[in-house]
């Protein structure tokens, strides 16, 4: 079984609360017994999330060797200029590790995507932009790290493709989760 899942902010990539937090974990969720997270989002970051109870798929998705794209949306302060665009799709250094280059551009018009709960914040005086990224890698925060590093702090992420699945295809709101059909799993999987 092969489920994709449009994650809110908030919630947790993992099925066990965590004590103290304030953040809801996958088991808010209905989802089918015995299945796992492929992969992570951290609970303040949005969108496509699969989840699977099939030996091997992490794997398959997960490791560099494969490369499989994952697009995000990041919702960044300021507008960064062409030349902090280019040095992101180069790829910036984050501490001992330099980012492998990925593709990187301005998303115009804003997506039309459903309001956070609770709303960014707002600066009256400070413009904000949303940036695509497409990446083959995956680091703890990466897409956050990668955008400080040019002086442009994310405010909102969403994942919004895993390989050739999109978030906008399955039209799933936030919250709703659905097992896929072959041809959605053969455009993760090939």
């Amino acid at each position: 079984m092969l489920v994709a899942f449009n994650k809110p902010y908030g919630v947790l990539s993992q099925f066990t609360p965590e004590p103290g937090s304030r953040w809801r974990s996958l088991a808010d969720f209905a989802l089918p017994k015995g299945i796992y997270p492929l992969g992570r989002l951290d609970a303040d970051s949005e969108g496509l999330l699969l989840l699977s109870d099939e030996d091997g798929l992490n794997t398959r998705l997960l490791d560099p060797r494969h490369a499989h794209v994952r697009e995000y949306w990041a919702q960044v302060e300021r507008v960064p200029l062409p030349a902090a665009l280019a040095k992101l799709a180069r790829g910036v250094r984050l501490g001992p590790h330099t980012t492998l280059p990925c593709t990187v551009g301005r998303l115009e018009p804003a997506p039309a995507i459903p309001p956070r709960e609770p709303s960014i914040r707002f600066r009256k005086n400070v413009p904000d932009c949303w940036l695509t990224l497409a990446l083959t890698e995956g680091k703890n925060r990466q897409v956050r790290r990668m955008t400080a590093a040019i002086g442009h702090p994310t405010l909102r992420l969403v994942r919004a493709r895993i390989g050739a699945l999109t978030l906008a295809a399955l039209t799933l709101a936030p919250g709703q989760w659905r097992n896929l059909t072959a041809a959605e799993r053969a455009k993760v999987f090939g």
